[in-house]
């Protein structure tokens, strides 16, 4: 552990390494196939051909200023083609510097339209990540283009096209990162280059509803979009970070993920119909140990959650009356204390939950003090001791996770300066 709870949390994650990768490549990377590859928050990939090259992403602004003259030693030929495979910053970042008025951008019908809702909610939206990853990518002005370049040409369900004697076949999978989201098939090589169709990482339990706040994605969406790519039988895969090979290796992969989503989704429906609650679903629903993927973007307790809410919308019946109205525990929290005898019986019960182990319980209690203004220094130590337990129990297996954790952290030591 080192003094900077940020620079620990992305330290000790294989995610916050691949998104932090790129800054020392020297040559685009050979992926085989005529393809070449430059690194950064989200890969962007050069396919060559005699005839001009076609551009898969572009990556962040900064990125780009890396990668095109990386690309451009590594082909001579001009870019003919650029290809979004979604609505992401990391995927249409550094647009400005490959976009001439010879070549075309092609993008799904939706990519304007998720454009649109992104910009409506850009200080939403830029808060949730820069909490998470600002210490991972740096500074928005680096990543942010500069101009706004509207797509060439905008696809349906499919599109194919041919250059220098390589087909192209764009294909619609609403199931990704944004509804917009492409996956780019060459069928003569049996290469699908997916984007972050899986997120981030392949294998890896889908990240249904990110901790920054965007839409929801939907599950049995996820798993089509899946299906798509397994019935192609690819023998390579180019996601947003990885390079994923093996006919064999891909197939046991996609149909273990495909699954696992499903057996996630399945359970969480018929817990609802029993009457079980939230709570109770996101504890409970585990997929047996052949299905298990790793947790270290998304979660099988937040897939929980992300279904149960894409199916019965904001209300939870848990929260019983209250959850109606625009009530908040806030209001009779001082009341509390004043019954508990005063803040420190309350700070008590929060350090012997700490000592028993019990970390959240502890954050429970605490936050009742500072929703009743009781704020002190050994209020923020016991909120402290409870964050750098938590930190340590939860390891650092998921990414949003830990950079929540250091995050509060963070400003926690923030707020004593």
């Amino acid at each position: 552990m080192t003094d900077n709870p940020e620079q620990d949390s992305a330290a000790h994650n294989r995610v916050a390494t691949m998104v932090a990768s790129g800054s020392e490549q020297t040559t685009a990377i050979d992926c085989g196939n005529g393809i070449f590859e430059n690194k950064g928050i989200g890969s962007s990939y050069l396919v060559t051909t005699p005839a001009g090259n076609v551009l898969v992403n572009t990556g962040t602004l900064r990125d780009a200023r890396r990668g095109k003259g990386l690309f451009e030693a590594a082909s001579s030929h001009p870019i003919h083609t650029i290809i979004l495979t979604q609505s992401h910053v990391n995927q249409y970042g550094g647009l400005e510097l490959y976009k001439t008025a010879e070549n075309q951008v092609v993008a799904h019908r939706i990519y304007e339209d998720d454009l649109r809702y992104s910009a409506m909610l850009s200080a939403h939206y830029r808060r949730g990540s820069r909490r998470i990853f600002g210490n991972i990518t740096g500074s928005s002005a680096d990543l942010l283009p500069t101009r706004d370049i509207p797509p060439d040409r905008l696809i349906d369900d499919q599109y194919q096209f041919e250059l220098g004697g390589r087909q192209f076949e764009l294909i619609w999978t609403p199931g990704g990162e944004t509804r917009s989201a492409l996956i780019v098939w060459l069928p003569q090589t049996r290469v699908a280059l997916v984007g972050n169709l899986f997120g981030p990482l392949f294998g890896n339990q889908p990240n249904l509803n990110t901790l920054r706040g965007d839409k929801p994605r939907s599950a049995l969406e996820f798993i089509e979009s899946v299906k798509t790519v397994k019935a192609l039988q690819p023998v390579q895969i180019l996601t947003g970070h990885e390079n994923i090979q093996g006919e064999n290796h891909i197939a046991e992969s996609l149909t273990r993920i495909i699954a696992s989503v499903q057996w996630v989704h399945d359970h969480t429906v018929a817990g609802m119909n029993e009457g079980k609650t939230l709570s109770a679903l996101m504890s409970e629903v585990q997929p047996p140990p052949e299905l298990a993927l790793t947790e270290e973007y998304g979660k099988v307790s937040w897939n929980v959650r992300a279904i149960w809410h894409e199916y019965t919308g904001w209300y939870d019946p848990s929260s019983g009356i209250t959850g109606l109205f625009p009530s908040s525990a806030s209001a009779i929290e001082p009341m509390l204390v004043e019954l508990c005898g005063g803040p420190n019986p309350l700070l008590a019960a929060a350090h012997n939950y700490c000592a028993n182990q019990q970390p959240l319980a502890a954050l429970k209690v605490l936050d009742i003090l500072d929703n009743a203004d009781v704020c002190t220094s050994d209020t923020h130590q016991a909120r402290r001791d409870a964050l750098e337990l938590l930190q340590q129990q939860c390891g650092d297996h998921n990414l949003w996770e830990r950079r929540f954790i250091a995050a509060a952290l963070a400003e926690l030591n923030a707020s004593e300066r």
